[in-house]
C-alpha cells in the first residue's frame, strides 16, 4: 500500500491531524519545529495506514471465503472437475 498523504486523507482525518498538532503545540507552549510537526504527521499517518491495511486485509479474507463457498443456485458444480491450479 502506498504512503498516505494529507491530500488523500478524508476531511475528518485532516481535522484530527490538525487537532493533534494543536495539542502538541499547546503542550510545548510554543510553535513546533518542522521536525516535530513532521514526526507527529508521520506517526498519525502510520496509524491511519495500519488501520486501513487491517480493514483491507479483512475485506480480502472475506472475499476469499466467499469465493470458496459454492453457489446454492448452481445446477452444476464446476469446481468438482477443475483443478484449483488449472490444467497443465
Amino acid at each position: 500500500m502506498k504512503r498516505l498523504t494529507q491530500q488523500d486523507m478524508t476531511e475528518s482525518e485532516q481535522r484530527e491531524l490538525k487537532t493533534l498538532l494543536d495539542k502538541a503545540r499547546k503542550a510545548q507552549g510554543r510553535e513546533l519545529t518542522n521536525s516535530e510537526n513532521n514526526r507527529i504527521k508521520d506517526d498519525y499517518i502510520d496509524t491511519l495506514m495500519a488501520e486501513k491495511e487491517k480493514v483491507a486485509a479483512r475485506a480480502r479474507a472475506e472475499k476469499r471465503r466467499n469465493k470458496a463457498v459454492p453457489s446454492t443456485s448452481a445446477t452444476y458444480d464446476w469446481t468438482a472437475r477443475t483443478h484449483p491450479r488449472g490444467r497443465r
